[in-house]
């Protein structure tokens, strides 16, 4: 029986208690921490979990642990990361890995060191959607793609940074570029790889109680010439988020949609039934996911502990995502056209950078500890929107 601990007891530590809670036979939480101990012991009478409750998750470096779920805000996660991967523990972490490409790499460092797993919540990726979107891409028969489109669209309220550590570069890290869009940003990487280069712009255009960016767009282009987009937002009324792949034969997408095109003898197009019917049928046999969202992921490496398989999303993955991330944010503030990989040299590449060189739209106002509702959106399902 694996032994698991969750650290950081707010809104997000519901879909992971709730995976662990999935496989009893497998796994026991056996800890909470959190700065606040009556949220944690909160949380732990929630689901009726016999779980040691502690404000300072040093307590637990010494106990026997073997997985752990990082939940708090993005600034704690590299150097709780590193203690429990010293200790000898595994560790999952929430979306974004860290706040840092630095603190991404000491992450690293210390998984390959102790020789444990790391693994960073991607829960998208684990939809059947998405993993058919993959598959079809992968079958080659959209053709090249030549134009990659991101939606990562959100809508939320003045008050939602409000709360004491959203809204500002030091705690946070950044927007929906960072905090939204990771999810969309990381499934597009997976697809369709890194992108040469990055031209972005962002702004704060509806709240005014935040340092950071609440819209951005980002322009990208590939090495063999396609381009792409993203746009991240949380002020986006309805919320619809999608992943476009346009390829020489046919464009499908999350939402799943398919559209296949032959030319006319006048450059016109023309519908491609037979090929968009052997796009329908090989999406169609593909096999649904035994679990989706967060349990899927917690599945996902339970069984790379059990058995000594790789996870579909490592640390690797995490700082890819957060690479493409900062060099938005690094675009978005200089105006420059940024070239990817970034070195180590970067001013994006350390927290201190970022906190020097990122723009800063507001005064962070509100300073709530904590909010009486904790209901949250976990975004779009991604299944197929009926007319």
């Amino acid at each position: 029986m694996l032994k698991v601990a969750i650290i950081g007891a707010g809104a997000i530590s519901t879909a992971h208690i709730e995976g662990y809670l999935t496989f009893r036979e497998r796994c026991e939480i056996v800890a909470i921490s959190d700065v606040y101990p009556d949220k944690a012991r909160s949380r732990a009478e929630q689901f009726g979990l016999h779980a040691k409750v502690v404000a300072d998750y040093r307590e637990l470096l010494s106990e026997d642990i073997d997985l752990v779920s990082i939940c708090t805000p993005p600034y704690t996660h590299a150097d709780i990361a590193v203690d429990f991967l010293c200790a000898g523990s595994h560790v999952l972490i929430e979306k974004p890995m860290a706040a840092s490409l630095e603190e991404c790499d000491r992450i690293n460092a210390a998984a390959r060191q102790s020789g444990r797993i790391v693994s960073v919540i991607a829960q998208n990726r684990f939809r059947n959607p998405m993993m058919k979107l993959k598959a079809v891409l992968d079958s080659g028969l959209a053709g090249r793609i030549v134009h990659a489109q991101v939606d990562s669209h959100w809508w939320r309220g003045h008050c939602y940074y409000d709360l004491w550590w959203r809204g500002t570069w030091e705690k946070e890290g950044g927007g929906p570029t960072l905090n939204h869009a990771v999810h969309h940003i990381d499934a597009l990487l997976w697809m369709r790889g890194r992108p040469s280069q990055v031209q972005a712009f962002m702004s704060n255009v509806a709240h005014d109680n935040a340092e950071i960016e609440d819209l951005s767009l980002a322009m990208l282009r590939y090495p063999d010439g396609s381009l792409g987009q993203v746009t991240s937002s949380v002020v986006h009324h309805g919320e619809e988020q999608q992943l476009v792949f346009q390829g020489l034969n046919a464009r499908i997408s999350a939402p799943w949609k398919l559209t296949a095109s032959v030319s006319r003898p006048n450059g016109f197009p023309e519908k491609d039934g037979e090929l968009e019917d052997q796009i329908q049928s090989l999406y169609a046999s593909l096999p649904e996911l035994a679990h989706e969202g967060h349990t899927a992921q917690i599945d996902d490496v339970l069984t790379a502990m059990e058995t000594g398989a790789s996870v579909l999303i490592d640390g690797d993955s995490g700082r890819d995502t957060l690479e493409l991330i900062m060099a938005i944010y690094k675009s978005a503030s200089t105006g420059e056209t940024v070239s990817l990989p970034l070195q180590p040299d970067d001013p994006f590449y350390t927290r201190e950078g970022v906190l020097r060189n990122a723009v800063y739209f507001y005064e962070k106002k509100g300073h709530i500890e904590n909010f009486a509702d904790s209901t949250i959106t976990m975004g779009s399902s991604l299944e197929e929107r009926k007319a």
